[in-house]
């Protein structure tokens, strides 16, 4: 194998095949490299994209960072069915093997630690979303004035009036809905192993409707995942113009903590 080594993820040896078609960053088949008994996956990348300073300015190339997540992820999510991956951040690029193997032994209390507390579990990612309040219906066109037409008396305290109203109907919407996040997140925390509270996205840069309030993952056996599935399922409609958002199961991204290189 030429070129420089690009690292997926670490496991333990595991007896099912991967996909035979499964294609990871660079177009690349992803191979398995054996080391003190874990399982570095790998794939072979060219140092013209990946050394130091070529990654560093395709980091800013958003259409590339975007392909290349998608290719990592697939190749996580094909180790997720198959075994229990502890995936490690996107571009961690190796000279060679011998590289590899290093960062293995270095690492290898951590990795083992950390694959002892996440072996069967899986993690499942729920969001809430304060739905926007539906635009209001434009008013009649009134028949236009005539020159001797006056503002109506007192136009201006009434539109302050109305704002106020408004604003102050927000503001119980948003407690409501904050509210009805912390009860949420306190029901599937106890029926979760471990859980992670993330930050809220921006609303200004996501393509998702509605403002995020709650942002969390949570780390399930595996066989139990049917059950945390329909207990998210049985809150989706507890809170009128809020929507409950389920995603996964994923590799357990949001728990590995300090073994991530």
């Amino acid at each position: 194998m030429t070129g420089l080594r690009y690292v997926y993820a670490v496991c333990r040896p595991f007896g099912t095949p991967l996909q035979s078609q499964l294609t990871g960053v660079g177009g690349a088949p992803p191979g398995l490299l054996h080391h003190h008994g874990l399982i570095a996956v790998v794939s072979q990348v060219p140092e013209a994209d990946f050394g130091e300073e070529a990654l560093k300015a395709h980091l800013e190339d958003l259409d590339w960072l975007s392909a290349t997540a998608r290719a990592h992820q697939g190749v996580i999510d094909a180790l997720t069915t198959v075994t229990t991956p502890l995936p490690l951040r996107l571009g961690t690029v190796f000279r060679d093997c011998s590289g590899v193997r290093t960062m293995i032994e270095a690492r290898e209390e951590d990795f083992r630690r950390t694959l002892d507390r996440l072996e069967g579990r899986v993690e499942w990612g729920v969001k809430l979303y304060l739905e926007p309040e539906p635009e209001p219906e434009p008013e009649p066109e009134s028949a236009p004035a005539g020159p001797a037409a006056e503002p109506r008396p007192g136009s201006g305290r009434d539109y302050l009036r109305r704002r106020r109203t408004s604003t102050h109907a927000q503001e119980e919407r948003w407690q409501r809905a904050e509210a009805f996040a912390r009860t949420l997140h306190e029901r599937l925390s106890r029926n979760s192993e471990d859980s992670r509270l993330h930050a809220p996205q921006n609303s200004a840069l996501s393509t998702v409707p509605g403002r995020n309030v709650l942002n969390a993952a949570y780390l399930v056996p595996r066989a139990h995942s049917e059950e945390f599935v329909e207990l998210v399922d049985r809150t989706k409609d507890e809170a009128p113009g809020i929507r409950v958002e389920l995603t996964g199961p994923w590799a357990a991204y949001s728990f590995v903590g300090e073994a991530a290189p």
